[in-house]
């Protein structure tokens, strides 16, 4: 048996009013808009995910990705190199020009704790204020030049400075100090020598390493001291021409020949002795370390 299903005239009216409001609602604004975003919505998920590369095909797409400073084989961190110094120079811009190296001095050679000269000799002195003159030809004869004592004196200058010539007689009384009779410093006996073809040079506050070092090469030093090298005192004398100089009661000379660790040998006169290197020193400085060395 076929049944059929019909409406009422009453609900085919309240199905159309239904249909009219609902239709009436979806097109109102704020509706309308709530349907286009949402549509609008998929459409951009859509397209952005048909975008992605397909499962397992990224490595065919992409090259492999490292950071720097990465090894690539060992997978590994590795230091990067330390980037060029380009700070600015404190005192201009930087040069290009390769820098020179220096070499330090070369350094003095070790001295010998001890050492002493031979075939050096000396004779007494033949005038009373002449050990000067003595001195400078004993000296002289060991680089071998023979000079007379008498010829070498009668050669020097004669002044009132003794930084210039000979101060007084010298036949006169030891033990004064200039204007009366007095002697001759390093300098006149040094010019004097040189007359005679000597390499002598005339030398002021020398140190007792240098002097030892002297000695150590094989060359005598004429030093200034006070007495048979005992301690004195220093004067300050005025010369006619204004010139200051040191000068000092007993103003003598001898030859350094040798020394120990402790020791100074000298040559004085005829006579060679040694004394204790505080004891030479303070004699030696009272004159201010004068002295005549042999020069190349």
């Amino acid at each position: 048996m076929k049944s059929t299903i019909t409406s009422s005239p009453r609900q085919k009216k309240s199905l159309l009013e239904f249909t009219a409001r609902f239709g009436r609602a979806i097109t109102s604004g704020p509706v309308l808009v709530g349907l286009n975003l949402i549509l609008l919505g998929g459409f951009l998920g859509f397209f952005l995910l048909s975008q992605q590369p397909k499962p397992g095909r990224a490595a065919e797409i992409l090259p492999p990705t490292f950071s720097p400073g990465t090894d690539l084989l060992r997978k590994t961190p590795t230091p990067l190199p330390a980037p060029p110094d380009i700070s600015p120079s404190p005192t201009g811009p930087i040069s290009t020009a390769t820098a020179t190296p220096t070499l330090p001095a070369s350094p003095l050679p070790t001295l010998p704790a001890s050492a002493s000269i031979a075939g050096i000799k000396g004779h007494k002195q033949s005038m009373p204020l002449s050990c000067e003159a003595r001195s400078a030809v004993d000296w002289a004869a060991y680089f071998g030049t023979e000079i007379d004592e008498g010829k070498f004196f009668a050669g020097l200058p004669v002044d009132d400075n003794p930084e210039v010539g000979f101060v007084g007689d010298v036949f006169g009384s030891w033990g004064q100090i200039p204007p009366e009779d007095y002697g001759v410093h390093a300098r006149p006996i040094a010019q004097r020598l040189r007359e005679f073809g000597l390499n002598a040079k005339h030398i002021r506050h020398m140190t007792i390493e240098e002097l030892k070092r002297e000695v150590a090469a094989g060359r005598p030093v004429i030093v200034w001291v006070v007495g048979h090298v005992n301690r004195g005192t220093p004067v300050p004398y005025t010369s006619s021409s204004g010139d200051v100089t040191t000068v000092a009661k007993f103003e003598h000379t001898v030859i350094v020949i040798g020394y120990t660790e402790t020791k100074i040998t000298v040559m004085d006169g005829a006579r060679i002795y040694s004394i204790y290197q505080g004891e030479f020193s303070k004699s030696w400085d009272v004159l201010e370390n004068q002295a005549v060395v042999w020069i190349d």
